[in-house]
C-alpha cells in the first residue's frame, strides 16, 4: 500500500498519521483485523474529552508511574496496536521503570508474535517476554489465549500496566491479586472500571507523558511513590472522566452553530 502524504497544515494531521501507523502495522502482521476496529473505537472516545491529555489524566499518568516505580515486579503488557503505535515509548518506560516487556496477544498468531518481538528490538528492547519459546503459566480464571503468560513476567508481577486492555483479562488480573493500571480512552469500559489506575488519554499522547515523568521521578523516595498512588481515587478519575465528556459535548453543541455560521461566510477553522 502507498503511504499517504499528509500536508503539514491538515487540521486532522495528527489522527491521519496515527490511523496511518496503525494501517502498517496490520499490514506488517502486528496488528489485527479487529484491532483497526478497536482503534476506531478509540478516536471516537478521543473527539469526547476533546483530544488532549486533561489534567485529570496527567494527573493518573503520574499515579501510573508512581505505582510502576515503586512496585517489587512491574511489567508492561504489549498488544498489537500499542507496539504499533508507540513502540519506543514502550522500550523507555520499560527501562526505566525496570518493567520487563512481556506480548500477550487475544488474536494469536506466530507471525503477529514475531513481528511485534522485531518491532520491539527495532526500537532498542533488550528482552522480550511473553514468545511461544519461553515458559509459560496460565491464569485460571481466563479461557482466551490471552491466559498464558509468562512466569517470569506477568505470571510473577505485582503492577502491571495494560495498555489497551480487553475487560476479560483485567477482570481475571485483578482475581489473581495483580495491581492493573490501564490506559483507556473510554471511562465506562470494563477495563477502565476494573483497573486500579486508569489513564483516559490517547496512548499517543500520554505513553511519551508518562516516559517524561519516569525521568523526573526515578529517584522518588519510595515512601513518597507509595503516597502518590495510595491517594488516587480510581472512582472518582472515572467520574470525574466521564463528566469531563458531558462538559466537552455540551460545549460542542452550543459550538456547532458558530462554526456552521463561519463555514458559511466562509471562515476557515484552524
Amino acid at each position: 500500500m502507498t503511504k499517504i502524504e499528509i500536508p503539514p497544515d491538515h487540521p486532522r494531521r495528527v489522527s491521519l498519521e496515527t490511523r496511518e501507523a496503525i494501517i502498517e502495522g496490520h499490514e506488517s502482521h502486528i496488528v489485527a483485523t479487529a484491532g483497526l476496529l478497536a482503534h476506531g473505537r478509540g478516536e471516537a472516545f478521543d473527539y469526547l474529552i476533546g483530544e488532549r491529555t486533561t489534567e485529570l489524566a496527567a494527573t493518573a499518568a503520574r499515579a501510573a508511574v508512581a505505582a510502576l516505580l515503586s512496585a517489587k515486579h512491574p511489567v508492561i503488557s504489549v498488544n498489537g496496536n500499542a507496539c504499533s503505535l508507540v513502540p519506543e515509548a514502550l522500550v523507555e518506560l520499560s527501562e526505566i521503570c525496570g518493567a520487563p516487556l512481556e506480548i500477550n496477544l487475544f488474536y494469536y498468531m506466530k507471525e503477529r508474535e514475531d513481528a511485534i518481538k522485531a518491532a520491539l528490538f527495532a526500537a532498542g528492547a533488550k528482552e522480550v517476554l511473553g514468545t511461544k519459546d519461553r515458559p509459560s503459566t496460565i491464569i485460571p480464571e481466563l479461557s482466551s489465549n490471552r491466559r498464558k503468560v509468562d512466569p517470569d513476567g506477568i505470571g510473577s508481577a505485582d503492577v502491571i500496566l495494560v495498555p489497551l486492555e480487553d475487560g476479560d483479562r483485567t477482570e481475571a488480573l485483578k482475581a489473581i491479586g495483580k495491581f492493573v493500571i490501564t490506559i483507556d480512552l473510554n471511562p465506562m469500559s470494563r477495563t477502565a472500571v476494573y483497573s486500579d489506575i486508569t489513564v483516559v488519554d490517547n496512548i499517543v499522547r500520554v505513553l511519551p507523558l508518562m516516559v517524561e515523568l519516569a525521568r523526573e521521578m526515578k529517584d522518588f523516595p519510595k515512601d513518597t511513590l507509595h503516597e502518590i498512588v495510595k491517594n488516587f481515587d480510581n472512582t472518582e478519575n472515572l467520574d470525574n472522566s466521564v463528566r469531563i465528556i458531558m462538559d466537552h459535548l455540551a460545549a460542542s453543541a452550543i459550538d456547532i452553530s458558530e462554526r456552521r455560521r463561519k463555514f458559511e461566510t466562509g471562515v476557515r477553522d484552524q
